[in-house]
C-alpha cells in the first residue's frame, strides 16, 4: 500500500487483518521514515505483529504482508518483508521464484549475505546488485524482474526514494486503489474497501511506479501502458462479520442470497430461458460445440461435477470435469467443437489459470464462472458468467459453492434451450430455480437441530459421506468441509461404490452421512443405508421433507424441501456446511482459518 499522508502504518495493519484469510502463519511491515526504513516481522497471527509495532510511526509509504508459507518454515526470519544487505530495499511477495537457487548462488559469490530460507529474499539482493550497476531504482527493479522465472506480485520500497513504490505482477493477483491523492496496493479488494472502490488491475508482465502525484504502468520492455479504472461492486459491510461469530457461519446464512444474486435478472420463466449477458457475444459459436470440458480445483471442482450431470441431461453435450491441476498436463486432443469452462471463486487459482492458458493455446473457446470482477480468469476467458456472490472470507468455501451450482443450472438451461430441451421442461427448471432462495431459508431454520446433531457426533474420528448421481459431488463437498474445519478424517464416495471397498470400514465407531432425497436414486441409496445399519453403523440422513420412512432407518435426519432432482445439490449442501461448521467449533478450532490452508491458491 502507498499512502500520501502521515502515518500509513495503521492502514497497513488494518488491511493485513482483512487479508488474514489469505495467509496467517506470519506477517510483517516496512515503512519509510525520516530515519530510514522501520521494519517489524513476526510469526503467528497478525495480533503478534501488532503487539510489537507502534501505530504512531510517521510514514507516508509502507508495505505489509501476511504469509502462507511456501519456501521456508513460518518463522520470524522467513516472514516478509525481506531486505537487501544495505537495509535500503524492502519488498513483499506473493508467488514462487523458480530459479531462486541459481540466482542465490550467483549472489553469494558476489558477497551478499542472506538471513532467511525464502525464495523472496533473493529478489531484494538482486535489485540491490543491479542498483550498484545502474544507479537507478526503477531500472534495477526492471532488470531483476527480467532475470527471474516464476510467479509473483511484488511491492517494493527504497529508503533513498521515500515517496516512491514499485509494484509488479506475473500470475499473482495485484490491484491499485485510488482515493484522491492516496494510492493503495493489495492482492485482494477486501483490504482496501474501507478507503476506495476505484481500482486498476495490473496485467502479467507489467510493473508500475507509484508516487503521490503519479501512477505509471509499463511492460518489462519499457512500453508504456494505459489502464482504465474499474469500480468494485462489493461494499465494506459485506466483508465484515456483523452479528456472526465467524465468517463461515455468516456466509452459510448468505447462501440463499448468493443463489438469488446468481439468478437475478437471468431467468425468463415464461419462455423457459436463461439470459446470460456474458455469453451473448459467443452465443453463435456455442451453438456449434458438441463437447464441454469443465475444469476447476477444490470446491469449485465439485460444483463442476454437479454441472456435468446437469449439462449432459439438459443439453446432450458431452461433458467432462477435470481437476485443473491434472488437465494442464494431459495430452488432450481438443477440436474447435470443444469449449473449456473454468470455475474459480477468486478467478486467480493458479492451476485453473494454467489449464486455461494451455487450452487457449490449443484454440479452444474459453468460458469462465468467477466471483471476482477483474480477476485474471475473468479477463483471460473469452466470455463468462459472474456469480455476484459478494466477498467470501472464510477459507472453507460455502456460499460460493451453491452460487456456482446455481450458475451451472443457468448454463444447463442456456445450452439446453439452444438444443433439445423442451419449453415445458425449461419453464419447470426456471420456476424451481426461482423458488430455491426461499427453500434454502427453511433449511437455515433448522440450524439449532443441526448443531444438536453435531454435538452428538463431534468426538468421532472418521466419517463416510455417500451420495448418488447429482448428490455424489455433494458427498465429496460435505466430506471436504468437515476435513477442512475440524481436521476429522472424512471420505466422500458415490453410494454405488460402497460395496467396492468402503463398507469394510463401517462399524459402530464410523458414522455415515447419507444424502438421500426422494428422487430417482432414492431406493438404491436406501439399500446402502440398510447395509450400513446391518453392520451397526450410525447414519445421519439428508432427506426430503415428508419422508417418514427414513426416520425409522437413520439415527438422525435433517430434512430439505422438495425440488426437482437436478437442483437438490443446492439444498442438500447447506446442512452439510452447517454440520461441518458446528463440528469445527465444538472441536475448538478457528473455522475461518484452517491450519495449513489459504483462501486463494495462487501458487502451484
Amino acid at each position: 500500500m502507498s499512502k500520501n499522508s502521515i502515518n500509513a502504518v495503521p492502514t497497513i495493519l488494518d488491511g493485513l487483518k482483512r487479508l488474514e484469510y489469505r495467509g496467517y502463519d506470519s506477517s510483517g511491515i516496512a515503512a519509510v521514515t525520516r530515519r530510514g526504513v522501520f521494519s517489524r516481522k513476526k510469526s503467528g497471527r497478525i495480533s503478534e505483529l501488532e503487539r510489537i509495532t507502534s501505530r504512531n510511526i510517521e510514514s507516508s509509504v509502507a508495505i505489509g504482508h501476511t504469509r502462507w508459507a511456501t519456501h521456508g518454515a513460518p518463522t520470524d526470519k522467513n516472514s516478509h518483508p525481506h531486505s537487501s544487505c544495505d537495509k535500503k530495499i524492502y519488498l513483499v511477495h506473493n508467488g514462487i521464484i523458480e530459479n531462486f537457487r541459481q540466482l542465490k548462488t550467483e549472489l553469494l559469490k558476489k558477497g551478499h549475505k542472506f538471513t532467511s530460507d525464502t525464495d523472496t529474499e533473493v529478489i531484494a539482493h538482486l535489485i540491490e546488485d543491479f542498483t550498484h550497476e545502474t544507479g537507478s531504482f526503477e531500472e534495477s527493479v526492471r532488470l531483476a524482474l527480467k532475470a527471474i522465472v516464476g510467479t509473483y506480485a511484488f511491492t517494493i520500497i527504497h529508503a533513498d526514494h521515500p515517496d516512491k513504490m514499485i509494484i509488479a505482477k506475473n500470475s499473482s493477483p495485484l490491484l491499485v486503489g485510488f482515493s484522491d491523492d492516496i494510492k493503495y496496493v493489495a492482492s485482494d479488494a477486501s483490504a482496501i474497501l474501507p478507503y476506495t472502490r476505484k481500482v486498476a488491475y495490473l496485467e502479467d508482465g507489467e510493473f508500475a511506479v507509484l508516487t503521490p502525484k503519479d501512477f505509471r504502468i509499463a511492460t518489462l520492455d519499457r512500453k508504456a501502458v494505459e489502464r482504465n479504472q474499474e469500480k468494485i461492486e462489493w461494499s465494506e459491510d459485506q466483508a465484515k462479520k456483523n452479528k456472526f461469530p465467524h465468517f463461515m457461519l455468516k456466509e452459510i446464512y448468505e447462501e440463499p442470497e448468493a443463489v438469488e444474486n446468481a439468478i437475478r435478472g437471468r431467468l425468463i420463466i415464461k419462455d423457459g430461458l436463461a439470459k446470460l449477458g456474458g455469453l451473448e457475444a459467443v452465443e453463435k459459436d456455442l451453438r456449434k460445440i458438441n463437447r464441454l470440458i469443465i475444469t476447476a480445483c477444490g470446491t469449485a471442482y465439485y460444483a463442476g461435477l454437479v454441472g456435468e450431470y446437469m449439462l449432459e441431461e439438459c443439453s446432450g453435450l458431452a461433458v467432462e470435469t477435470e481437476y485443473a491441476s491434472e488437465l494442464r498436463y494431459k495430452n488432450h486432443s481438443p477440436n474447435l467443437k470443444t469449449s473449456l469452462l473454468t470455475v474459480s471463486q477468486s478467478g486467480e487459482t493458479a492451476d485453473t489459470l494454467g489449464a486455461l492458458r494451455e487450452m487457449k493455446r490449443k484454440g479452444l473457446l474459453t468460458l469462465g464462472v468467477v466471483n471476482v470482477i477483474g480477476s485474471s480468469i475473468a479477463r483471460e476467458t473469452r466470455a463468462g458468467v459472474y456469480n455476484h456472490a459478494g466477498p467470501e472470507i472464510g477459507v472453507a468455501s460455502t456460499k460460493a459453492f451453491v452460487s456456482q451450482v446455481a450458475v451451472m443450472a443457468l448454463l444447463s438451461l442456456f445450452f439446453g434451450r439452444q438444443r433439445a430441451l423442451s419449453l415445458a421442461m425449461g419453464r419447470k427448471i426456471a420456476e424451481e430455480l426461482s423458488k430455491l432462495p426461499d427453500k434454502m431459508k427453511v433449511i437455515l431454520n433448522q440450524a439449532k437441530e443441526v448443531k444438536k446433531i453435531a454435538r452428538k457426533y463431534y468426538k468421532y474420528d472418521n466419517f463416510l459421506y455417500l451420495g448418488r448421481k447429482y448428490n455424489y459431488p455433494v458427498a465429496l463437498e460435505g466430506a471436504l468441509k468437515l476435513k477442512e474445519v475440524s481436521y476429522i478424517h472424512a471420505e466422500g464416495y458415490g453410494a454405488g461404490e460402497m460395496k467396492h471397498g468402503p463398507l469394510a470400514i463401517i462399524d459402530k465407531n464410523f458414522p455415515s452421512v447419507i444424502i438421500v432425497p426422494s428422487d430417482s436414486m432414492y431406493e438404491k441409496v436406501i439399500s446402502n443405508i440398510q447395509e450400513i445399519k446391518a453392520r451397526k453403523g450410525l447414519v445421519i440422513a439428508i432427506a426430503t421433507e415428508g419422508n417418514k420412512e427414513i426416520a425409522k432407518l437413520a439415527d438422525n435426519v435433517i430434512y430439505i424441501p422438495q425440488t426437482i432432482e437436478m437442483l437438490t445439490p443446492i439444498l442438500s449442501a447447506m446442512p452439510l456446511h452447517l454440520f461441518a461448521y458446528y463440528v469445527g467449533v465444538l472441536c475448538g478450532y478457528d473455522v475461518d482459518k484452517p491450519r495449513n490452508l489459504a483462501k486463494s491458491v495462487t501458487v502451484e
